[in-house]
């Protein structure tokens, strides 16, 4: 029998992996996943600021813990993969969303900044993604990886803003997600990507944070920045089995920015 659009989108019973999840963009697609059922394990450095994010969704009535976890180290990150299958048994839901970005001029963009964003935004996605396939999604023939990448990864910048590495990950990391996705695809795992826009918990980069709000807004036929809400429909379709039939794709989710500048 067919299901309804709402027992597509339902995620009762369904475990997630949030990194960087105790703020902003990853904080939000926490919200998205946990009201529509699923237990969320939340991951960031800072212990302080996750205590506050699952305070804040088990206000909400969505059952989430942590796990303080540095995704730039390797070690960490094989840490955080067996403690969270641990505590809850697998997972059906990997959101890849811990980043970094550096601003300067390619030419005197610092190589170790460079280093560190790479090793963030891209080495750290694989690792994660490697782990939990192996220790939980392929054996069980079922899963859902979503890569947050950015309108960054589509192209270039607007004038000023100079973020070459970041640029780079991000394109990486869409290419990233149509590779794993073609090879995982055989034991039933899609991997998705969402490219947001402007955020304002994005303004904290100091090259975006120089532009101002209203500028950024200028930039996108919408007229605004994204908002609290803008994330959580397409992280929904991704997760649940309303998206089953959809895999090694990326959406941009920024108001229309990347289809009058390119990304």
């Amino acid at each position: 029998m067919t299901r309804t659009i709402q027992q597509l989108f339902d995620l009762t019973g369904k475990t997630a992996l949030v990194t960087g999840g105790s703020r902003g963009l990853g904080l939000q697609l926490a919200h998205a996943l946990g009201e529509a059922g699923a237990k969320i394990m939340l991951s960031s450095r800072k212990a302080s600021d996750l205590e506050e994010a699952a305070a804040e969704l088990q206000a909400a009535g969505i059952d989430a813990r942590w796990i303080a976890a540095d995704c730039a180290n390797e070690a960490d990150i094989r840490r955080l993969a067996d403690e969270t299958l641990e505590r809850l048994g697998h997972v059906d839901i990997l959101i890849n969303n811990a980043g970094a970005a550096w601003g300067a001029p390619a030419e005197d963009h610092p190589v170790e900044a460079w280093d560190k964003v790479m090793n963030l935004n891209v080495r750290g996605y694989f690792i994660l993604s490697q782990h939990i396939a192996k220790h939980s999604m392929i054996g069980r023939r079922s899963g859902s990886i979503i890569n947050v990448a950015s309108i960054a990864g589509l192209g270039g910048n607007p004038k000023g803003m100079n973020t070459i590495a970041y640029n780079t990950s991000k394109g990486a990391v869409i290419n990233f997600t149509r590779a794993l996705a073609a090879e995982w695809g055989a034991y039933n795992i899609r991997v998705n990507a969402i490219c947001p826009g402007f955020f304002p918990s994005k303004m904290t980069v100091g090259t975006l944070k120089a532009m101002g709000e209203e500028a950024l807004a200028a930039h996108a036929p919408l007229g605004r920045l994204g908002d609290d809400e803008d994330l959580k429909g397409l992280c929904a379709l991704y997760a649940s089995d309303a998206g089953k039939h959809i895999t090694g794709q990326w959406l941009a989710v920024d108001g229309g920015v990347s289809i009058v500048t390119g990304g």
